[in-house]
């Protein structure tokens, strides 16, 4: 009898392995195949058992492998004016409502920004992040970035990025003619849970700079904060919505619950669920940019790397008043899973 029932288990383990491998297969099938994610699917995905964690990210490999290879692009963050935000996003530690101790300074000289965009380039970063603290940009603001930027492109062939806040459809046509590459702007969450974070603008207006920027000619960089206390099916919509306003680079941020700040203490996130995320937008955005942003090293801890399996994109250095693991142990990474950083004429390609 003992060894009828050892057999028994043995053959129903094998059926809900096979059972698993089929369902996230079939998916991935069916999204190479260039079926559109339904919301229902997305949310099952974030509520993937943990037992069938790898067989799904082994599916959602395939679909990144079809767009980017075994390629990781790397991104450069610059906080070129941190702090002194009139905003009251409960997640920032630069905004109004934030006690955290952090730095607080009006916009870097160039000499600074140059110097940003140096590191970058030593980095073997893609794309040079300019980002300021702000609702939106001030004119004086605006003529530092468009003076700077056909001078770092020129000295270092980056592609530019710039987080400016909200935009103007003119501030957009101004950047996109200097010379900038694309515009970050992120959603953040869904629209029904968005005044939940931030009260002093709406998701609306989030979206109008993002079509500015689209209208402008320039990329759009969008994304997200997992783990404010939203539900899944808030951050299965904001993954939707992304898709829908035609997005080319995707953050996805993990909560960084920062003291002195109204999320302080904030921690309802674990590795494995991070993971299932990242899947999650891989699946509903299958040839986007998806890149693991803010959080990673806090929320993914020793299972960062699996996280390539889904996203394409990292990060390399700190974030804007967070510090992020050594270049050295992001490029030790990226070689101890078989990838290898891309290349950036190729990944421009790859992302369209």
């Amino acid at each position: 009898m003992k060894e009828s029932s050892v057999l028994e288990n043995s053959v129903m383990a094998i059926a809900a392995r096979e059972e698993s491998v089929s369902r996230w297969d079939d998916l991935a099938d069916r999204v190479l195949a260039g079926e559109m994610l339904a919301a229902e699917e997305a949310v099952a995905v974030l509520e993937c058992p943990d037992e069938q964690l790898l067989d799904l990210l082994a599916a959602v490999y395939r679909v990144r492998r079809q767009w980017f290879g075994n390629r990781v692009q790397l991104y450069f963050l610059m906080n070129a004016k941190s702090g002194l935000c009139p905003e009251d996003c409960g997640y920032c530690s630069q905004s109004k409502s934030s006690q955290a101790e952090i730095p607080r300074y009006n916009l870097l000289s160039r000499e600074e920004l140059l110097e940003g965009a140096r590191v970058a380039a030593e980095r073997q970063a893609r794309t040079y992040c300019i980002v300021i603290s702000a609702r939106g940009p001030n004119e004086r603001e605006m003529q530092a970035v468009t003076s700077i930027v056909p001078e770092i492109k020129a000295r270092h062939h980056l592609k530019i990025c710039a987080c400016l806040g909200l935009l103007t459809p003119e501030q957009a046509y101004r950047l996109k003619e200097c010379g900038v590459d694309r515009v970050n702007h992120n959603l953040n969450t869904s629209d029904s849970y968005y005044g939940e974070i931030c009260t002093t603008h709406s998701f609306a207006d989030r979206v109008a700079t993002l079509q500015a920027v689209r209208d402008a000619g320039l990329e759009m960089c969008s994304g997200g904060i997992v783990g404010m206390g939203e539900r899944r099916r808030d951050v299965v919509d904001m993954a939707i919505a992304l898709r829908d306003l035609g997005v080319q680079s995707i953050p996805v941020n993990f909560l960084n619950p920062i003291e002195g700040t109204p999320l302080a203490g904030s921690n309802d996130l674990n590795p494995r669920y991070c993971l299932k995320v990242l899947a999650m937008f891989r699946l509903v955005n299958p040839d986007r940019e998806i890149r693991i942003a803010g959080g990673r090293e806090l929320h993914l801890g020793s299972l960062q790397a699996l996280g390539l399996y889904a996203a394409n994109s990292i990060f390399v250095g700190d974030y804007l008043t967070t510090t992020g693991q050594s270049p050295e142990a992001d490029y030790q990474m990226i070689r101890e899973m078989g990838f290898e950083i891309g290349a950036a004429e190729e990944a421009g390609q790859r992302s369209h």
